[in-house]
């Protein structure tokens, strides 16, 4: 079993890529299931619910996550409590409109897919160590494989929550950062891991923002209104091939596209 996971939706040049190229990249990479990060997808920040719709109706993807800026966009209220195809970090305090994880039909196999934020350099949430944990009990009995998009700022955070959901999950990577690591690995007890699977959206930016206004940012110690970049657009991800009959990872190939 093969499923694709795409990192963080950035702007209108994310979006596009989405609409027009999740069918064909799921097609080439033979994936079964396919799983989109989109907290970006509005103007890099949030999204909003006319964006939310026209993500929902492309039909390849199965499930999105998101991440710390999924309220940015406040109209998007009443389309995440409507639908399970859209999560939003599950270690947010209660009372939180959404869902934090869902599960999800291939075939004769059910997909556990949970939405944690870190809280390394991010906002204060509750725990998303011992979020996981009460997840798991709760749906590891229904879950044929249970993959974890892990969103956060540090890599010692992502690395750490990978050896502590090891063996549980099937799947943890890691998004937000909007880089592609180089450490897909396979850990001891069969969790496939990656620290980030990378952005879908502009390519020459810098993580997706035009990059004149990020390097007058720097020099003159002051912040301007971000624009999104425009010009080549990339598609990052990550395959993780999962074992038929125990479910544990076998494989991971990293996906990465370029387009003029």
């Amino acid at each position: 079993m093969r499923i694709l996971a795409l990192g963080d939706v950035f702007g209108r040049p994310g979006r596009n890529l989405i609409i027009s190229k999740a069918g064909e990249i799921r097609a080439r990479y033979r994936a079964d299931f396919l799983i989109v990060n989109c907290e970006n997808a509005s103007g890099g920040s949030g999204v909003s619910s006319v964006n939310a719709n026209e993500l929902l109706a492309v039909s390849s993807v199965d499930v999105y996550t998101s991440g710390n800026h999924i309220w940015d966009k406040k109209d998007l209220n009443n389309i995440i409590q409507q639908t399970d195809r859209i999560l939003r970090p599950a270690n947010y305090p209660s009372p939180c409109p959404g869902r934090g994880w869902g599960v999800y039909r291939l075939g004769g196999v059910r997909i556990g897919v949970v939405n944690l934020s870190g809280t390394a350099f991010m906002e204060s949430l509750n725990n998303p160590f011992l979020a996981f944990d009460e997840i798991y009990e709760k749906i590891h009995p229904s879950c044929d494989a249970i993959v974890v998009d892990f969103h956060a700022e540090a890599t010692s955070e992502k690395i750490a929550f990978g050896y502590h959901a090891d063996g549980r999950a099937n799947v943890v990577y890691g998004t937000h950062t909007h880089v592609q690591t180089n450490d897909a690995r396979i850990l001891e007890r069969g969790t496939g891991y990656l620290t980030d699977i990378g952005m879908t959206g502009p390519y020459d930016g810098v993580i997706g923002v035009d990059r004149e206004i990020i390097v007058k940012n720097y020099i003159t110690q002051r912040r301007s209104r971000y624009e999104t970049a425009q010009g080549r657009t990339q598609l990052n991800g990550a395959v993780f091939v999962l074992d038929e009959k125990d479910f544990r990872c076998t494989g991971i190939e990293l996906v990465r596209e370029i387009y003029d």
